[in-house]
């Protein structure tokens, strides 16, 4: 808060890379300190919290809109894809898609909206799969979500993905793949807000086209994500585009 001491008004994201709404992690005291806190402060005109769907409950929910009272609050959850198959074998978080649309369904019945995170490209997808995979989690998801994030898979320090990679045998999505991802669910859903951040773009751990073009279109996503105008994205051009084709097929 002493940070954004010289803003008007800003939302606030709360993201324990874990759960808020998890006693365990964020403990009642500290929850309600917290909230209250941003409750008083009338600049602060949106609080998001990140949980797992196990803890979005109306005990839970009721709670936080208490000390909230009229101020928007959303909840923002991990479903990464439609798919239980690929959430489970590729991703391994622990849940189903039943679980998540029956949290997203107790949060809008208690005032609450939702974000819902997505993964592009997780382990062993091929970049047809992944981007077909993309497209149908937005379609079912969307019933149950007033925003999507799409994050893209990028290469982290000592991990199984790290080992294939290594080995050739993984390669981060493109980035065309998310441009055509976000101008086909956009079409599909004009009303619901659809982003992506490709942290790490252009760099040969993170999702990447060529080194000419690279930088470019992250930026235009990145655009896109702000504005939701279609139009940044359907100027993008590049040689390495017929690759990118030729991969998919």
């Amino acid at each position: 808060m002493k940070k954004a001491s010289g803003f008007e008004e800003f939302m606030v994201k709360i993201f324990t890379s874990g759960s808020f709404l998890d006693i365990r992690e964020v403990p009642l005291d500290v929850r309600h300190r917290i909230l209250a806190t941003l409750e008083e402060d009338s600049r602060v005109v949106k609080v998001l919290v990140e949980t797992r769907p196990e803890f979005v409950n109306e005990e839970n929910l009721l709670d936080c809109r208490n000390f909230l009272k009229d101020k928007p609050f959303e909840i923002a959850m991990g479903l990464e894809t439609s798919s239980d198959l690929i959430r489970k074998d590729s991703i391994n978080k622990g849940f189903t898609f039943e679980d998540f649309k029956r949290a997203a369904t107790v949060a809008r019945d208690n005032n609450t909206t939702v974000k819902t995170y997505l993964m592009l490209k997780p382990l062993f997808l091929s970049e047809r799969q992944s981007l077909e995979d993309m497209v149908k989690s937005v379609r079912e998801a969307a019933p149950y979500s007033d925003t999507f994030s799409i994050n893209l898979c990028n290469i982290q320090n000592g991990t199984f993905v790290e080992k294939l990679w290594h080995k050739g045998q993984y390669r981060p999505p493109w980035l065309w793949s998310i441009v055509d991802i976000l101008k086909r669910t956009k079409k599909d859903f004009p009303d619901v807000v659809i982003t992506s951040d490709p942290v790490g773009a252009g760099s040969k751990r993170g999702p990447h086209n060529c080194k000419k073009c690279s930088r470019d279109v992250a930026d235009a996503i990145r655009q896109f994500s702000l504005t939701q105008d279609i139009s940044c994205l359907e100027v993008l051009d590049c040689e390495c585009k017929d690759l990118w084709e030729c991969v998919l097929q």
